[in-house]
């Protein structure tokens, strides 16, 4: 009935117990192979692992965005045109957002009581940090590979 098999005396792990471990979950949730709300720890795991990647992230933005508070136009679009810069700046916004949907989805979850209600926001708050992760991203890449010494 579990998701795990024995073949041979090695264990075979499924893709839920990567995501789900076990130590994790309650003997009710190992029984029945999820959690309360149906999928486990997942929201916890995104969160922990978006914030883990948030900390160096957030220290190097910090410090990129104190060095070129002042600078010209010219030389910020330069800073940003080097691919790691680029790279980096895409990054922090991408586990920025990814942070934000599965807090705001938890706070939903927890606080709306009607389903309507609650749908509607967990879609429009997914709706929102996907666009906002695609115009983002978008942005950097176009200022990233706009050639400016071409006048």
């Amino acid at each position: 009935m579990g998701h795990r098999r024995r073949h041979r005396s090695v264990l075979i792990m499924s893709k839920k117990d990567l995501f789900q471990p076990q130590q994790f979950r309650t003997p009710l949730s190992r029984a029945r192979g999820m959690g309360a709300s149906r999928h486990g720890v997942s929201h916890f795991i995104t969160e922990r692992v978006s914030g883990l990647a948030l900390a160096p992230l957030t220290v190097w933005g910090a410090y990129a965005a104190l060095k070129q508070v002042r600078a010209p136009h010219d030389v910020v679009v330069q800073w940003m045109a080097q691919p790691v810069n680029a790279v980096l700046l895409s990054l922090l916004l991408i586990a920025a957002l990814v942070h934000l949907q599965s807090a705001v989805q938890v706070v939903i979850e927890d606080y709306i009581e009607r389903f309507t209600t609650k749908t509607a926001l967990v879609i429009g708050n997914l709706f929102v940090c996907v666009l906002a992760g695609a115009v983002g991203v978008f942005s950097i890449l176009k200022v990233a590979l706009t050639v400016t010494g071409a006048h």
